[in-house]
């Protein structure tokens, strides 16, 4: 096979990669490039999903507290009065928040405990 015929055959190759690649980049990113539609907007939450992710919210800080104070309690920083201390309000804490986000599973708990 003569030079130039191979020369001319590895470009067309590089040319078909160079396309093959620029269509992936268009497909990906397409979807970014389009405008956005007008029902493509969250709304403000309703009054009971703000009350839920508030719940919600509760409940993440009370357990992040219970899961520190467990470990400052395993490393050393906290003493064995000190956890006792704050342990108790703290899961009665992320309690209610559980009991409040699902009230109808906490009444079904209530219930079998008779």
């Amino acid at each position: 096979m003569p030079v130039q015929v191979r020369a001319r055959e590895e470009l067309m190759w590089l040319a078909l990669g160079a396309l093959l690649a620029v269509a992936c980049v268009l497909l990906v990113a397409a979807p970014f490039l389009r405008k956005p539609s007008a029902d493509d907007s969250l709304g403000q939450p309703n009054e009971d999903e703000q009350q839920r992710i508030a719940l919600a919210e509760e409940r993440d800080r009370a357990l992040g507290a219970l899961k520190e104070l467990e470990f400052d309690h395993r490393t050393g920083k906290v003493s064995d009065d000190d956890y006792r201390a704050q342990v108790g309000p703290l899961r009665r804490r992320a309690a209610e928040a559980l009991r409040a986000l699902d009230p109808e599973r906490s009444r079904e708990q209530v219930h079998a405990r008779r």
